[in-house]
Formats: structure tokens, sequence, C-alpha cells
């Protein structure tokens, strides 16, 4: 049985750049917002966050509101990302963690044991309903502006548990992968239920589309994540569309290159590619895994937001070239936004595609 949201979807939106990209049609111009848009790069970000840790903040209401609208408001972007954090529904359900400054989601008690599967506590819609109200107060507050919910992916969340924070080899995770088949999969369909209770909850509060990070995927091979990640990946996305139908589905993943045919076989409608690959070589990977001509969104290096104005005009116009050669184009970074990086700099990208990209 599926949950049906009690909110209808925002027909009105419906023609609004993002959304039109994402189902494969023509916008009036390619669509840009920007992974981590809403967060550490911006002043008033920082100045609304003075106090708070990043847990209590995924939960407050105003706070999530404020800030997921804050880039909106200074970039003009056309879609805003929920401010959320990929641990938050482990945390909401009753794991014990914490996001420590400078390192990231440390947590207390690793899963590396089939009794460490069997206990871990399994997410409620009542757990993250602050966050629905989050949804619901941002639906007044950005107008025609779409809103992406937002969610960690099972493998990426397996990942933290088992090594009990961030880890550059995920030696364990691999090690529990191979040796233990059973507990593996047993782990990544808690996981996987999980992350579909979140992204429910938001679909159900009203979210326009929703994105699944995979963040730590590039770190298998192809094999590998066909066999051990990719099943439960599209349980969550075959559970979104059983939801909301309609409601596009993004998939990202950093270093993913490798994957992309894989991961557009989850059913997700837009596959995300980091700056590894160019766009153009991208569609051609993905090409023959779906139904239909892939839509791709990125791929900016963020790093380039460093280089001066000529070399992030030259970057964008480049890769709004080879999104020309896809089935549909979003434009994004090929990651997240730096903590250093200039918010001026993102506002005259934001402009740039849109006067590039504008259909006369």
């Amino acid at each position: 049985m599926t949950n049906t949201p009690s909110v209808p979807a925002r027909r009105d939106l419906d023609e609004t750049p993002l959304l039109v990209a994402a189902r494969g049609g023509v916008p009036e111009h390619t669509p840009v917002w920007f992974m981590r848009q809403a967060g550490r790069s911006l002043p008033e970000y920082r100045k609304a966050r003075e106090g708070t840790s990043m847990l209590q903040a995924c939960l407050t209401p105003e706070l999530v509101c404020e800030i997921t609208a804050q880039p909106v408001r200074r970039h003009g972007v056309d879609a805003a990302i929920l401010f959320s954090d990929i641990v938050l529904p482990l945390y909401a359900a009753g794991v014990g963690l914490d996001i420590v400054p400078g390192t990231g989601p440390v947590v207390a008690e690793p899963v590396r044991e089939p009794a460490d599967v069997a206990a871990l506590p399994r997410l409620t819609p009542e757990q993250v309903e602050p966050v629905g109200r989050a949804v619901t107060m941002l639906l007044s507050e950005l107008g025609r502006t779409p809103l992406i919910g937002f969610a960690g992916a099972p493998f990426t969340l397996a990942s933290y548990l088992i090594e009990g924070g961030p880890s550059r080899n995920h030696e364990r995770t691999k090690a529990l992968m191979h040796s233990d088949p059973d507990t593996w999969h047993a782990l990544l369909e808690k996981l996987a239920e999980t992350t579909l209770t979140f992204l429910r909850a938001q679909l159900a509060a009203g979210v326009d589309a929703v994105q699944l990070f995979d963040s730590w995927a590039g770190a298998l091979s192809l094999r590998d994540y066909r066999e051990f990640v990719l099943p439960h990946s599209r349980r969550i996305f075959e559970g979104v569309a059983a939801s909301a139908e309609g409601v596009p589905r993004i998939h990202f993943g950093v270093g993913t290159g490798e994957l992309l045919g894989a991961m557009t076989s989850a059913e997700a409608d837009v596959v995300g590619v980091d700056w590894r690959v160019p766009l153009d070589a991208a569609a051609h990977r993905v090409r023959g895994s779906g139904t239909r001509e892939p839509v791709l969104q990125g791929n900016l290096d963020p790093a380039v937001l460093f280089a001066g104005n000529d070399a992030v005009e030259r970057e964008v116009r480049r890769i709004l070239d080879e999104g020309r050669q896809t089935g549909g184009h979003i434009f994004n970074l090929g990651h997240g936004v730096l903590p250093e990086t200039d918010p001026d700099v993102l506002t005259r990208v934001v402009e740039l595609v849109h006067t590039a990209s504008r259909r006369r």
C-alpha cells in the first residue's frame, strides 16, 4: 500500500523551466540551481544559523524556510532545494549521531553485525513532521519557484553507519558488502524504507520534485553498484512515483561517471553529472538505459567559480553547448557550492545561463 500525498501538486508550476526540463520538454530558458546553494557561502545563512546546530536547524521549520528561500531571493535561481542533511532521517528516527564541525556525521555506535541492523529504529512520518511544516511554509514563501525535496541514498547512509563517520576508502562498508551480502541487503532495505518515508513526508507536504543524493556511490565498481546498490535506489524511485505520479525524480552522485547508465536505470527522470564527465559524453553513456532521451543535470566545476569572470563565462557557455546535445538540461554545479565562494559570482552565473539559453 502506498501513501498518497495529501497536498495536490502545484499544477500552476508545470510550465516553469525546471519542471519542463525535468520532464524532457523545451523550457523558455535552461533552468539553473546549485547544490548547497542554501548554505555556507551566504552571509545571511551564517547569521541565521548562528548558535544553532545543523541537525537542530534542519528540524526548526521557520529556520528551514528562511535558509531554503535565501538563494532564491539573492540569486534568482529556478528552484529551491530543501535545507536539510543526508543523515537527518537517521537522527530523527533515534540513531545516535552528531554532525561534528570540520568532520561531518559521526555515529555513536556503528552498524556492523546482523544484530545491529535488526536494532536500527524505523522512521515514522511523525518524527519528521517539522520538515513537512517547513515545506508547507515554503510553498507560500517561494511563489512560482519550484521546491526540490532532499534525501540521502541507502548506500551513502550505510557508509556513514558502518564506518562510524566519513571515510576515504569505505573499507568496512565494502568488507560487509562482500563478506555478508544477506546482512548488507537487510541494512539497505531498512535504509531504503527510511529514505522513502522521509521523501513521502516531503511529497505529502507539497514538494515539486525530489533529488536523491548518493554522495559516496562513486567509490564502487559498476558490477558492485548493480548488485549491491541499484535495487535499493530503484525501490525508492519507484516508491516516489507510486506516491506522487509525475513528480520529477533526480539522481546524483559524486565520481559516478562509470555508473551513469546504471543510475539512469534506477528509474530517475534526471541524472546529475559531476564535473569529471562532459555532458555530451554523459548523454552517450546513458542512452539506452531508460525509456526516453536522457535529461542531465550539471556540471560546472565548483572550483571554476574562483577563476575570474572570463573563465567562468567560458565554462558556462561550454556546458550550455554540451547540454544542447542531451534530451534536456538543468544547469548546476558538478557538486556543491564551496563555502568560500563569492555569492555575487553565483548570481552572475544565473544571469548568464538565463540570457545565453533563452529561446527566441
